[in-house]
């Protein structure tokens, strides 16, 4: 493989380390994970289950999807665990296989990534305008016409962070439904909502068998590295094909407790929320006093806009930050940063200034 590759996300802490050394000072804004670092339960169940890790790990994640439904009030029948979040959806696009998907623009590249390269599909983006802060509005009905079958829908939007009010996704849900389409809904950083079940679609679930929702433990648990994530579904047959589109034991031993012992982690997943929905606006502030356009998020990262190149100052500054420009409707103008403690806020907005002047 190519040493000098372009990586379409955020979180490259290892080319950093190859440039400037593995001890030189990071601060990695361009992943949106708690800042929290791993639960004390979730490390503690990394270390010890070594030994067995000799056995292949359950493919079908049996305990896991037990444990989730309980957390999600759920059938376990209704879960499908997977690699992150990005494996099931790329199961996804390989097992419906779509001729025409619509996503909107911008959103998380993935999408398209799966629907184009697993699938052959021919993907239409629906606008959303800066002049309305990146806000989905009701014209993405008329866009869900016949002969749309599947529809990606980040909720809340990667890189926005902006929520569409609960009335618009069930005219969606419902509109994908009266045209034969599958409505593919990311709810991975709905964690990070200041009311998660407010907005998640998952009680719809068992009326509309078009309706799949991803979800992660990667962002809110901080367990990037650990790649675990699950997609709900009513459609069951739906479910048994993703499975079947993917490679056996996908998830791993390590994985599977991880997520099990995550799922106790409630105290530390209130004061994950609490940090962020303190520092948000905090940040957010601090960014506009700098002169930068800053997009009113609702979850653990900001989309700014700011006309002087940052990456690369910053990043000599040991900070990186998440450029936009290959995002579908934005330029290199844009940028995405995390939500990060409040000492951590501070040494950005401080390195900003500097390179701002």
């Amino acid at each position: 493989m190519k040493q000098n590759v372009t990586l379409t996300h955020g979180g490259d802490w290892a080319g950093f380390a190859a440039q400037y050394g593995p001890d030189a000072p990071l601060l990695d804004c361009s992943a949106n994970v708690s800042p929290l670092g791993l639960p004390e339960g979730v490390a503690r169940a990394l270390t010890s289950c070594a030994d067995r890790c000799t056995r292949y790990p359950d493919p079908l994640c049996r305990a896991l999807r037990e444990a989730i439904g309980q957390a999600e009030g759920l059938p376990p029948e209704w879960i499908l665990c997977g690699n992150g979040a990005a494996d099931v959806i790329w199961r996804a696009a390989l097992a419906l296989r779509p001729k025409q998907a619509l996503v909107t623009a911008p959103t998380f590249a993935e999408y398209q990534e799966a629907l184009e390269q697993s699938a052959g599909c021919n993907v239409e983006h629906y606008a959303l305008r800066e002049e309305k802060d990146f806000a989905l509005d009701e014209g993405i009905l008329e866009a869900i016409r016949p002969g749309v079958e599947m529809v990606f829908l980040c909720e809340p939007n990667n890189p926005t962070g902006r929520t569409t009010p609960r009335p618009l996704l069930e005219r969606i849900l419902t509109r994908c439904r009266e045209v034969g389409a599958v409505l593919a809904l990311d709810e991975c950083f709905g964690d990070f909502l200041a009311d998660p079940d407010a907005h998640t679609l998952k009680g719809r679930l068992k009326d509309f068998p078009n309706l799949l929702i991803f979800k992660a433990f990667t962002k809110i648990y901080g367990m990037a590295g650990v790649r675990l994530g699950y997609a709900l579904s009513a459609n069951e047959d739906l479910l048994d094909r993703m499975r079947r589109a993917g490679q056996p034991w996908a998830v791993s031993t390590p994985a599977q407790e991880a997520g099990l012992a995550a799922l106790n982690e409630t105290a530390y997943v209130e004061r994950v929320r609490a940090l962020i929905g303190a520092q948000r606006p905090r940040l957010a502030a601090g960014l506009r006093a700098l002169g930068c356009r800053v997009v009113e998020g609702e979850a653990n990262y900001l989309l700014f806009r700011c006309e002087k190149p940052l990456i690369d100052p910053l990043r000599q500054r040991g900070i990186l930050l998440r450029s936009c420009g290959n995002y579908q409707g934005l330029d290199d103008a844009w940028y995405r940063t995390a939500v990060r403690t409040g000492p951590e806020n501070d040494r950005l907005l401080a390195a900003l200034k500097e390179v701002l002047g």
